[in-house]
This record gives C-alpha cells, structure tokens and sequence, in this order.
C-alpha cells in the first residue's frame, strides 16, 4: 500500500458527477480494495492506479465504504496481512473516498441478486451508468451471461481486473 500515497490527490468530490468525454465511469468491489491495500504489485492496485491518475472516474457509496473499512479490519484479514494495521486502513479508507465520487444516496436497480451484500456495487454502477463493474465475485460475473441483463443494462461491462486494466488501457 505505501506506492500508492505519491498519487492521491487531496480535495473530496461528495455526490458530484462529473462528465468528461475520455473519463470511464466504474465501481470496483470491495475484493478489489482488499487486493489493492494487500498487494502493490497487483492488478487490483493497478485499476485504483488508473483512478488515482484520473483515466477512471471511480464511485463509491458510504454503505462501500464501510464494507470497505470493516473488511480490511477483519481479524481473519489483519492475522493474513499484519502490516494492515488499523492506522493504514484509515489512510486507505481516506483516500478511497478522496479519489472517488461519493454518491449519498443510491437507489435500488430492483435487480435480484443470490447475494444481497453485492447489491450496494451492483446497485451503484447502474445508477452512476457507469461502464465498468470491477469484481471477482462470481455471481455478478455471471450476470453477463444472461441475456435479460446485457439487454437492460447494455452499457455495463462486469469484469475482472485484467480484463479492466485491458479494456481501459487499450481505449
């Protein structure tokens, strides 16, 4: 996590949109934060990179931020990463919601989902019509499979990290 510092910009953007022709809307899951506050060198950290030097425009709800925060302090997460101790998941969680558009209120897309916890990501991605849902989780994955989704909700593209960091490299 401590690369990551050199490029968060310190002003807080709460419930604004902002529309920029190049900038690609996304919502990353909360696995994704786990990797990217747990590994430096990964995929995961490379997509909120892509945030923090402004070729995505990342959002994130208070519900994902505390989803966030209470994840990354976990016993079972700090006895797998000690050196995330709790002072560093407040940085972490700082600048998350620094670099991130932070929408307030987020209604429900009325999506059903095996998994009401995925719902906050899922939900949010669509109301902000953002271009990219960034998971692993299987279940939202498997939402692009089915035809009644895609039709609805054609703009959204739920991927994995390479996948992302592919897509948005190669725009």
């Amino acid at each position: 996590m401590h690369g990551s510092a050199k490029l968060w910009p310190k002003f807080v953007l709460r419930g604004v949109r902002i529309e920029r022709a190049a900038m690609t809307a996304a919502v990353f899951d909360c696995m994704i934060y786990l990797q990217a506050a747990t590994n430096n060198q990964g995929p995961a950290f490379a997509c909120l990179e892509l945030a923090e030097l402004g070729k995505v425009q990342l959002y994130v709800s208070p519900p994902i931020l505390r989803e966030v925060r209470s994840v990354l302090t976990r016993r079972s997460i700090r006895d797998k990463f000690p050196n995330l101790i709790p002072d560093l998941v407040d940085v972490f969680v700082q600048k998350l919601a620094s670099v991130a558009v932070l929408m307030a209120e987020v209604p429900s897309a009325g999506v059903g989902l095996r998994d009401q916890n995925d719902l906050a990501y899922l939900d949010l991605a669509i109301a902000v019509n953002a271009t990219y849902l960034v998971t692993r989780d299987k279940d939202l994955l498997d939402l692009m499979s089915q035809a009644s989704f895609v039709k609805t909700y054609g703009n959204l593209h739920i991927v994995e990290p390479v996948e992302f960091l592919e897509s948005v490299r190669s725009s």
